[in-house]
């Protein structure tokens, strides 16, 4: 258990460097709080908001630190637990990108920080949860239903196909992402939905490339 609590540790102070922060405030001298419509540090509303490459570099920055937390809690506790601490680490970076202490918990939603870590334990089941969560948002405009379904597809694939450890943490994951989006897990159906209509997007990119 103290490896666990380890690689939980290792994440969990890698994810509390919150990418979105630093962009917002290099670019706009305000916290990422105070940027957008939502508020949320995160790439979706960092794109809205300031563009996008602001919001690659804020994908990419959170993907990173992901990375980060997987590769030193592996170098440190992986001979004692093998591949799954992978998902313990992952787990730790998406608590502390949503809950961090210097911002006092009011973190993002871990959307990034879960693909990368999911897909860091298993790049197949990691990258096909993510194609059905991109199927999701694409029909029902819905970026919040899109970012429940990927822990729950990959989650259903931990529990038929993976031990029972990594099953229970791949649904701690789908747990966080459901809370972290409830507001608007909420709203769907209602006319108060919060909506992205990506296929305009696209065609609205094509045409003036």
């Amino acid at each position: 258990m103290p490896e666990r609590i380890g690689c939980l540790i290792i994440g969990y102070f890698c994810g509390s460097f919150i990418t979105a922060e630093v962009v917002c405030r290099k670019l706009t001298g305000k916290p990422a709080s105070k940027v957008g419509k939502t508020g949320n540090p995160g790439m979706a509303n960092v794109m809205a908001s300031l563009g996008f490459k602001p919001g690659i570099l804020v994908l990419a920055g959170d993907i990173g630190k992901t990375i980060l937390g997987v590769v030193l809690a592996c170098l440190l506790f992986g001979s004692r637990l093998g591949h799954i601490c992978v998902l313990w680490a992952a787990l730790g970076v998406t608590l502390g990108h949503d809950l961090p202490l210097w911002l006092r918990l009011r973190g993002g939603k871990g959307v990034a920080a879960t693909c990368a870590g999911i897909t860091l334990f298993s790049p197949l089941f990691g990258f096909f949860s993510m194609i059905a969560g991109m199927i999701v948002v694409f029909a029902t405009q819905s970026l919040a239903a899109g970012a429940v379904v990927i822990p729950v597809v990959f989650a259903v694939c931990m529990w038929i196909l993976a031990g029972r450890e990594a099953a229970v943490l791949s649904l701690i994951l789908l747990l966080l992402m459901i809370w972290r989006h409830w507001p608007a897990l909420k709203k769907i159906g209602t006319p108060q939905m919060d909506r992205i209509d990506l296929v305009g997007v696209i065609r609205r990119k094509c045409r003036k490339s």
